[in-house]
């Protein structure tokens, strides 16, 4: 099991940037795919970005592709989502997930995902 902990959200206007950080603890870490996900009220939750285990090889939605950039640092136990040229309807509670299904490219199925962190409220204005 991993334990996630998001940060990073906050407000910030159309066109700018945000890095989300998840922090990760227990031993599987290293060895779990992750992912981003995101759910905006009255949506459903939507795959975002993932990595393999060994950040090998990455996978995003089409529509934060060229704009999003999701990285891992095993040694730091961190994943990030670098988030740029932000959009209002990227507006939504970003979500850290971790999954033990080793998929290449990493699964967007959320129900594949068996930790998940608390959530980052991300807002963007126009």
């Amino acid at each position: 099991q991993v334990q996630l902990v998001e940060s990073g959200g906050g407000l910030v206007q159309a066109g700018g940037s945000l890095r989300l950080s998840c922090d990760a603890s227990g031993r599987t870490f290293s060895t779990s795919n992750m992912g981003w996900f995101r759910q905006a009220p009255g949506k459903e939750r939507e795959f975002v970005a993932g990595i393999t285990w060994s950040g090998g090889t990455t996978s995003y939605a089409n529509s934060v592709k060229g704009r999003f950039t999701i990285s891992r640092d095993n040694a730091k136990n961190t994943v990030s989502l670098q988030m740029n040229s932000l959009k209002p309807e990227d507006s939504a509670v970003y979500y850290c997930a971790a999954t033990r299904v080793l998929r290449v490219p990493p699964t967007a199925r959320s129900n594949e995902y068996a930790d998940w962190g608390q959530g980052t409220q991300v807002t963007v204005s126009s």
